[in-house]
């Protein structure tokens, strides 16, 4: 029985998953799901899952092969259909159910469906982290770490040699003397870190809607990047003509009026690294997205620049995220694909919402 209800189980969130895998970009492309952190969890509507079941009646209540009748009678009572109450509808019910969910599976169900493989960090034995293990048997301690299997043996062992053992009536009884206590020591364990440093055009050509773009998938690459290591930290860059280190929530909801100069960003961004963030013993990645405008007077050779001599080479991955503006020129992204060739350089067109998926699938797709 257990095993049947187990089985039963799995099937049921196999069909969960692929409920959510059906509708998964409407899942991941709703700003709220990313306020309702909370503990992690959080409510995903899908239709209601019914697992097929026979479902057995009474005995002697009539049915097919049950009860008086003929030889082609109709089934029913006298062969007439029966009516129902009320009045007919125009349109199939449908029934919907929440289930929980966490983030992070929610996340695992976007790899599964972007194809998105594992990212294999670097560094991971330049940096380490205290780890309690435990090392050996010792004659005092905390009772929380008292070893019954050692306590027995050194009990049964003292019977023994003092010949009180009685083969017949094996009852082994530990004296203080005979307990034993677990032993541990902290030691230091390789880890591997990376650092995700966002960059954000909040000049007056970034809207509303540009933004909300960005906060929700800037949530899911985090999401993604943070569950392949073992700690994760975030920067956060705004700039129009000059460029800021900011908090998260400052990051998202910062709008100036000024113009654009990405290099002011390129150049803050490098300066974190170099302070903070040794490229051989951390992974690091950065993102920026803005609607494409940039000053001229030379800026986009700058920002060229900066990127081939500062950024790419210290970087696991550059993604640049271009989200459509009515406003911006869009005219940056093409730049880059004209004048910066590189293995760690993403670039991608987010035209709305329904392009996040696939932008994401764009910057995660290799695997860095």
């Amino acid at each position: 029985m257990v095993k049947r209800i187990e089985r039963d189980r799995r099937r049921f969130e196999e069909i969960v998953r692929g409920k959510v895998k059906q509708d998964l970009k409407r899942h991941i492309t709703r700003g709220e799901l990313i306020g309702k952190r909370g503990n992690e969890i959080v409510a995903i509507p899908v239709p209601q899952i019914e697992i097929p079941h026979f479902r057995y009646g009474r005995k002697e209540m009539g049915g097919v092969g049950q009860g008086p009748g003929d030889i082609g009678q109709p089934i029913g009572s006298a062969g007439q259909p029966q009516g129902g109450d009320g009045e007919a509808g125009d349109a199939p019910g449908q029934h919907i159910r929440e289930v929980e969910m966490t983030i992070q599976e929610l996340a695992e169900i976007m790899g599964e469906e972007l194809e998105l493989p594992r990212i294999e960090p670097k560094g991971a034995e330049s940096l380490t982290v205290p780890k309690s293990r435990y090392t050996g048997i010792k004659r005092a301690g905390p009772e929380s770490l008292r070893s019954f299997k050692r306590t027995y043996k050194e009990a049964l062992k003292r019977q023994l040699a003092s010949g009180i053992y009685d083969p017949r009536r094996p009852r082994v009884v530990p004296v203080r003397e005979d307990v034993r206590y677990r032993s541990w020591k902290v030691e230091p364990e390789p880890i591997a870190n990376a650092v995700i440093i966002y960059m954000m055009d909040v000049s007056g050509s970034m809207g509303n809607e540009q933004k909300e773009i960005v906060r929700i998938e800037s949530f899911w690459i985090d999401t993604w990047i943070r569950a392949h290591y073992s700690g994760l930290e975030t920067r956060y860059i705004v700039h129009d003509a000059a460029a800021h280190e900011v908090d998260r929530e400052t990051f998202y909801t910062t709008r100036e009026s000024g113009g654009t100069r990405i290099s002011s960003a390129y150049s803050l961004a490098a300066e974190i690294v170099e302070r903070d963030y040794p490229p051989e013993e951390w992974n690091i990645y950065f993102f920026h997205f803005s609607d494409g405008d940039n000053w001229g007077g030379g800026d986009d050779e700058k920002c060229f620049r900066l990127l081939r001599e500062r950024l790419l080479p210290a970087a696991n991955l550059f993604g640049y995220g271009q989200v459509e503006s009515r406003y911006g020129s869009g005219q940056f992204l093409h730049a880059l694909e004209t004048h910066v060739e590189a293995e760690n350089l993403v670039l991608s067109r987010i035209e709305d919402r329904e392009a996040i998926l696939a932008s994401i699938k764009l910057f995660l797709g290799k695997g860095r």
